[in-house]
Parts: C-alpha cells; structure tokens; sequence
C-alpha cells in the first residue's frame, strides 16, 4: 500500500474551497490526518460529522503544529495577520499555499512576515472553480474536476513542493498551469474580477428603481445567468477587490472606454460599425473557445450516404446551389479586407480553413458581418488599414491562410505572428519565406524544417524580384504577388508548369492589374483594391 501524499493537512478556514479540497484529500486518501482551524465552532462540529477533519481548533497555531501541508481557505486580507502566527511551527519542509483570487497581496503579506527570503514551501495557488454558495456544507469533492488551478511559484519556491502541490491539485481532476504573480492578477482582473464588479453594479442598479420587481420578475434568463455571480459572499469579493485594485481598476477603464464606443455607435445608429463589434465579439468568442478546447473551428460529423443512380427520361430542372470554392472563400476574405469599399460575398464556403482567415482579418480590425447562410459582407479599410493583432494569429489547420498571409502581412507596419494547430505546426514554411526574404521581408520560421510558428517584423520596404518557382504552387506565388502589392516596382512570379490562377483572376476583378504572359504572372505594386460583390 503506497504512503499517503502528506501525513498532516491544516486547513485554515473550511469555506466552499477548503472543505471541497478536504473531501478530495479524504476521497483519494491524500494525508494520514486532516484538521482545521476555523473562527466558528459550528463549522468545525460539522466538518467533523461530515468526515472532513479528525480535530478542529479555534486557534491556528494548534493547527499547523506538526503539519506537512497549510492550506489557507480564508479572506486574502488576513493572509499577513495569520502567517505571523503560524510562523514559529512551520518547518523546512512544510508546504504553504493558499486558494485566494489574488496573488500579489499574498505575496506582500508572506514577504511582510518572512522577508524577501520566502520559505522554500511557500507556494501561492489559486483553483479557478466555485460558485455562489459558502460554507462547509456548499463543498463537493467534485469542484476542481475539469477546471483550472493557477500555481504561482516564486524564485525561493522549491521543485518538491510545486510537484507535491501539482500532485494534489490533479487528484482533485484538476488542469494545474504555473503563471506568473503579476500575470496571473492581470488576467484574473479581467476575466473574473470584472466580471463580478459588473454584476454587483448591475444587480444594485436595478435593485434602486422604483419598479424593480418587474424588472426582477421578468428578467431573462441572459439576466439570470450573468448576475448569479452578484450572489457570492460580499465579503470575500469586498477584499479581492481592495487586494487586486490597481489591475482591476485598469480592467474598469478599458471597459468604460469600450462601452463608451459602443454608446456612441448606438447613438450615431452607425449600423454598419455596430454588426461589425457585435459580430467580432461573437466569432472571438467561438475562436477562443475551440482554441482552448483544441477542437476545429468547425465540428466534423461523419456522415454516411448511399445513392441509387438510375437513367432517366426527364430533364434537369431547377435551382441548384453547390459548396462554395475554399480558395476562393480564403481569398475574398483577404482581399476584401485591403480593398476601398464593401465586398459582398455569396456562396461562402464556411469550413474550418476559411473561417480561420477570416477570423485573422477580424483580429487586424476589419468589420466583417456574417457568414450566414454562406453570406458575408467585409468593409474594406483599404491598402494601409489594417491593425496589429491583440495576440498571435491562429490559422488552425489552414496552410493556405498561413502562406497567402504571409505575403500580405511581410508589408504591414506592425509585427505579427502566426501559429496554427499541431498539425499544421508540422508543415514547412520556408518555401513562402525564402522569396519574401529576398524582397526584404523579415521572417522567422521556427526550427530546422522553417515550421510554425512564423513571426514577421514589420515596417519593411519590401522591392519587387523576378522569382522563379523550383515547384509549382499556387500558394506560394500568391504569397509573392500579395506581398508585391505593397512592394516598389514590379513582382514576377514563373512557373514551371501552370497553377490554379484564382489570385490572378480575383486581384483583377478587385480592380488590379495583373499581367499573365505564359507562365509568368506580373503586377506592379502601390495600387489599389475597390470592393466589389
């Protein structure tokens, strides 16, 4: 029979969090002994009825006495008054983490206590898991499963306590990522801390008016969904709020500026601009998602069909639409996006490739509405409109997007980066690379086979070249021709052996012109694109 985890636990505090991770620990076997210390007798009577603890004290110190592991599952403001008590029983080698929301103040505190020299146990956590109920009794042995548990090891952290820690967090089914102090209040300031912020504010606003119990009793569930949150202990959201203030309150500025922007579209009624944020919102959403979840951008069923053909006498009639050409969709997506104007597209083929390259072009600032229905209309910011990306570009599984962009992007003022899913980051790019180099570009493949992900330094002045392909590829020689879009003088691309001219037909048809002479296809850059349908 294997050795339990740890011989002794103290929990310092026995809420939601404490006495879910102490059912774990019970559940899995993890620690020969549990106890805890806890300001109300009745939460320690009942956690010993419930099984979790063997003793419960109401002073911590009797607590950690001889404890390998101290989990502090209390208010992050008494995080300093409870380290300066505890800190003559603590060891070498006892471990001592927390589960509060912010990182920064607990770091402040132990730093308060101990001097910069932390203990080498000390390793701050946070699980990203609850709900809006407390107490010992609102604990389920079930609460981390398939969430996330955020480890901030320090400098003066010690290997075998972050792995005794990872080995805990993923008995509990957690996903345990090691991120920095800072980083991890930054990130939490926006996708938790905000979030609670705003639901507190909207519930207490509309609790104020006069007709509130309409407004409650007819709320949505949309309504009911997003101020669940607004029923979580006010006290505990009370202390994250002062602890984490200086990154939350920046997460507030940015979200009044971009409500603001988004009350002056609704007052302007400048539809074009609002379907244009409402649909980028909308597919960042799913983007994110299926990147988290590393899923395609679109679910694959398998589909089985059996078909009779028999000969017949009757004549074909009717309307009848087939599947939408990915190329095609790839490319009126890119060229949409540079040109004057709006494009309006019909027969959009919306698989995984294509949605990738339009989501790229969201995420440079371009205002695209739909696909619905295979429809899509993109409002062009011309030549020079595009933005810098936020984050690296994510193509998912399309090749094609990664090199056509590539192109497009060796010309932009901004850096970029493109990265893609494990299949594609498999696939060389240097083919795509070598001949935007030779016309300037600044481009970095990863590795020795130039894979993914490919980085590229803007603010170039790329020059047109006269390159002839070793292969034959349409998309490398697109990749060469989008980029002597914006190249001085002319760009030639020779083929060995004719390819697919989609690029060639398209460009002219954006109103470009494109000169194709055998096998050898031209165009002089510092031109321009109109939108067309």
């Amino acid at each position: 029979m294997s050795q339990p985890l740890f011989k002794k636990v103290a929990f310092i505090g026995l809420g939601l969090i404490g006495s879910s991770l102490a059912r774990v620990i019970v559940a899995e076997k993890l620690a020969t002994t549990i106890v805890a210390s806890t300001r109300s007798q009745k939460t320690l009577e009942d956690a010993k009825s419930l099984g979790l603890i063997q003793e419960g004290f109401s002073d911590p110190v009797e607590a950690v006495k001889g404890a390998d592991l101290v989990v502090l599952a209390l208010p992050v403001r008494a995080t300093q008054k409870v380290l300066e008590l505890i800190k003559p029983y603590l060891t070498e080698t006892t471990i001592v983490t927390d589960v509060g929301s912010t990182k920064g103040n607990v770091v402040d505190a132990a730093k308060a206590v101990f001097g910069e020299d932390l203990p080498a146990g000390f390793v701050p956590g946070h699980p990203i898991a609850g709900s809006e109920h407390t107490g010992v009794h609102a604990g389920k042995v079930d609460l981390f499963a398939n969430h996330k548990v955020i480890l901030t090891p320090l400098p003066t952290s010690a290997e075998w306590a972050v792995d005794k820690l990872i080995q805990l967090w993923s008995a509990a089914k957690a996903e345990v990522i090691c991120m920095d102090v800072a980083k991890h209040d930054e990130v939490l300031a926006h996708t938790s801390h905000l979030p609670h912020l705003m639901a507190f504010n909207l519930v207490e606003q509309l609790a104020n008016r006069e007709d509130n119990l309409d407004i409650f009793r007819y709320a949505a569930g949309g309504f009911r969904d997003f101020s669940r949150i607004a029923a979580s202990d006010p006290q505990m959201w009370h202390d994250i709020f002062f602890a984490n203030k200086t990154a939350i309150l920046n997460a507030v500025d940015g979200f009044e500026k971009q409500l603001t922007v988004l009350r002056k579209l609704i007052e302007n009624e400048d539809s074009h601009a609002l379907m244009g944020l409402l649909g980028h919102a909308q597919a960042a959403r799913q983007h994110f998602n299926h990147m988290l979840a590393k899923k395609p951008l679109m679910e694959k069923n398998k589909v089985t069909q059996q078909f009779s053909i028999l000969p017949g006498n009757k004549a074909f009639k009717g309307k009848f639409t087939v599947p939408g050409d990915k190329s095609v969709s790839h490319r009126s997506i890119m060229f949409g996006a540079i040109a004057e104007g709006t494009t309006h597209v019909t027969g959009f083929l919306e698989g995984e490739d294509a949605l990738a390259t339009l989501q790229a072009f969201r995420d440079m600032g371009v205002s695209i509405e739909g696909p619905k229905n295979g429809e899509v209309a993109i409002h062009g910011v011309g030549m020079h409109g595009l933005k810098a990306p936020a984050s690296a570009l994510y193509m998912g599984n399309s090749g094609t997007s990664m090199r056509l962009l590539s192109g497009m992007l060796s010309a932009q003022k901004f850096d970029s980066v493109m990265t893609g899913d494990a299949s594609l980051s498999k696939r060389p790019m240097e083919r795509i690379a070598k001949p935007l180099r030779l016309m300037g570009a600044q481009i970095q493949t990863t590795g020795e086979k130039g894979t993914p992900p490919v980085s590229i330094t803007g603010a170039q002045q790329l020059k047109g070249i006269q390159y002839d392909l070793p292969m034959a590829s349409a998309q490398v020689k697109s990749g060469i021709l989008l980029a002597g879009l914006w190249a001085e003088g002319e760009t030639s691309v020779t083929e060995p052996e004719p390819t697919r001219d989609h690029t060639e037909r398209m460009l002219r048809a954006f109103g470009y012109d494109v000169k194709t002479e055998g096998n050898k296809i031209s165009l002089v850059g510092g031109g321009k694109l109109v939108g067309t349908d």
